[in-house]
């Protein structure tokens, strides 16, 4: 099976993402896209495994399979807990809309780890931009504050809200270079301590519910293995030889 054929016709949940997600679209700014795709269980008994993830086929469009997606939540994966957040949903089945009823289940203490490591690798390049040309890219540094408050939010509160219209307008004057690079590194320092801070007294829990997603996925699976198994039976059924598991 074609892989933008998985995006186009296996697609259980989509969303725009980037700064439309985040309130803090411009005139400018491109709709990014992102979605989860559940590849039939029957693909996964060949040789030659469906992707894992899959770009396109529209512009600024990336997918996960749903079983890839699942397992970067769980390990606190900053994008990927962001996309099941986003509050500009395009595509929504039933699967979907399970999917983003277990967001809490992948919400631990582990994000303050992959959160401010992402945060910290980042911060560096914004450093070696400075060095080397004089200033950082001001659009990759607002998107840093943005995490970095994200981040903060999400421990102090145990929710995650990528909606950051609170602080917009001196977001969007950091991108236009408004503010000096010393007060940009101020502000991130004061959110890294903040974070700290918040993740002595946190209410979220130590780990995510590993049990609660693998019987989410292990049943979705099974039932998608006994819907395309009825499939090639009714081929079969009315004397159409049935094709190989995959080519529909």
């Amino acid at each position: 099976m074609d892989q933008h054929t998985l995006v186009r016709d296996h697609t259980v949940y989509a969303c725009v993402m980037g700064s439309r997600a985040f309130g803090l679209a411009t005139e400018s700014s491109d709709t990014d896209r992102r979605g989860v795709y559940l590849a039939p269980t029957p693909l996964f008994w060949r040789f030659e495994k469906p992707p894992t993830h899959v770009e396109g086929p529209r512009e600024e469009q990336f997918s996960w399979e749903l079983e890839r997606l699942c397992e970067l939540a769980l390990r606190a994966n900053p994008n990927i807990l962001e996309v099941l957040h986003s509050p500009l949903v395009e595509t929504l089945t039933p699967v979907g809309e399970e999917l983003l009823s277990l967001r809490e289940a992948f919400l631990s203490r582990r994000a303050h780890a992959t959160f401010t490591r992402y945060a910290a690798s980042q911060h560096a390049k914004l450093r070696a931009d400075v060095r080397i040309h004089g200033a950082p890219r001001w659009k990759h540094a607002m998107h840093l504050v943005r995490l970095l408050l994200s981040c903060r939010d999400l421990l102090r509160t145990g929710r995650l809200t990528i909606d950051a219209t609170p602080h917009r307008d001196r977001l969007l004057a950091l991108k236009h270079g408004e503010l000096t690079w010393p007060e940009v590194e101020s502000w991130m320092t004061r959110l890294t301590e903040e974070s700290e801070a918040a993740l002595t007294t946190t209410p979220l829990p130590e780990a995510p519910d590993h049990a609660r997603v693998q019987s989410f996925l292990v049943r979705t699976r099974r039932v998608s293995a006994v819907r395309w198994a009825v499939a090639d039976d009714e081929v079969v059924q009315r004397g159409v030889r049935a094709r190989p598991v995959g080519q529909r």
